[in-house]
């Protein structure tokens, strides 16, 4: 009996040990695409450390979303939200230890392709709309305002037109619009209480002599930095102006993402990552090459949180997922070779950081 209690308690010790672990256990650190397939979207979810696929999971609707930002957004530590373009609809995942579970799809007012989280609301661009959905607790309710886009020339955006929307404070969204040959067109769509009113938005044109106003990255002040991707050029947007237009260095300058003061801007045409600083007044490009896309393919769009980047490209009929690390200097190196996705189009990316706290 006295050896069945000393096996006993070594037992109830050890398993004692390994359960303290866990929770102490900070968790993977998540990148998430979706296969972005027309008749039947899915994602994929990968470990950012080992590389390794966890899951892939139904987004219960159509993909068929392109030349957009964003179609991937996570918020907070648990959130993931998803675009089915041809579905009009948006997928809600959660997360659960280091598990996504898919909770619901909430339907959007036009053909979905970008989201951003801010002001107690998820907010969502489409083809000819932009909405909003009201948020509590990391969670989507329903929808609680939209309004119609508008070109800067008047007029609806055409479908494929609508590139990104981000939040800039608590009383303005920005949309990007694509017009080629025009100039472009940046919405800046008023809210009420993180509401989108209904009150038609005032349409910027990018300046002359720029093309094409795309991914953008906002800062805490209110300012965007953003690219002008079809004239291989950055500018900073503020106070519903372009206060500054320079020279991206790299050729088209697309999709951008931030983490504290840095900006990282994927560069479709040269196959690159730069690094960017905005200020109130002025963008500066710190690194034109801060990282080079190993594959040779052309990025397709970009995250980045809690120190790890993730990067989408196509090239070659294959989608990639490249994973790079990044230090306080805004440093960028490699975590190991990029990932086969194993489609050819696959759409936005989200990196998903470990909680801290031990729950689930």
């Amino acid at each position: 009996m006295t050896r069945f209690r000393r096996t006993c308690a070594a037992a109830f010790c050890a398993l004692s040990i390994a359960l303290t672990a866990r929770a102490a256990s900070p968790g993977r650190t998540l990148v998430i695409t979706m296969t972005n397939d027309p008749d039947a979207n899915q994602i994929k979810v990968y470990d950012a450390g080992s590389h390794a696929l966890l899951q892939t999971l139904d987004t219960h609707g159509r993909g068929g979303a392109g030349g957009n930002a964003r179609g991937v957004k996570a918020f907070g530590l648990s959130l993931v939200a998803v675009v089915n373009n041809g579905s009009n609809s948006v997928a809600l995942f959660r997360r659960t230890a280091d598990d996504l579970k898919f909770e619901r799809v909430v339907s959007t007012t036009s053909a979905p392709v970008s989201i951003d989280f801010a002001n107690d609301h998820m907010y969502v661009a489409g083809a000819t709309t932009v909405d909003s959905f009201t948020l509590h607790d990391e969670s989507v309710d329903g929808i609680d305002g939209t309004v119609d886009l508008l070109l800067a020339g008047g007029g609806s955006p055409s479908p494929g037109s609508t590139a990104q929307v981000g939040a800039v404070g608590d009383r303005q969204l920005l949309v990007t619009l694509k017009t080629d040959p025009d100039p472009g067109t940046v919405d800046v769509v008023p809210l009420d209480r993180g509401r989108v009113t209904g009150a038609p938005p005032s349409a910027v044109s990018a300046p002359d002599g720029t093309l094409t106003p795309f991914g953008f990255a906002v800062y805490d002040d209110g300012t965007a930095v953003m690219t002008l991707a079809h004239s291989d050029q950055d500018a900073l947007f503020r106070d519903g102006a372009f206060a500054r237009v320079i020279a991206a260095g790299q050729a088209a300058s697309c999709w951008m993402t931030r983490d504290g003061k840095y900006v990282f801007a994927a560069n479709t045409g040269s196959r690159t990552i730069s690094r960017v600083i905005g200020t109130g007044h002025n963008v500066f490009v710190d690194a034109p090459v801060a990282a080079v896309i190993a594959t040779g393919g052309a990025p397709a769009d970009i995250d980045a949180a809690s120190g790890v980047l993730g990067v989408i490209d196509h090239g070659g009929g294959q989608s990639h997922l490249s994973v790079f690390t990044y230090d306080a200097f805004g440093d960028l190196t490699p975590a190991g070779s990029p990932i086969d996705v194993g489609v050819a189009n696959a759409n936005g990316v989200a990196v998903l950081a470990p909680r801290r706290d031990g729950r689930t």
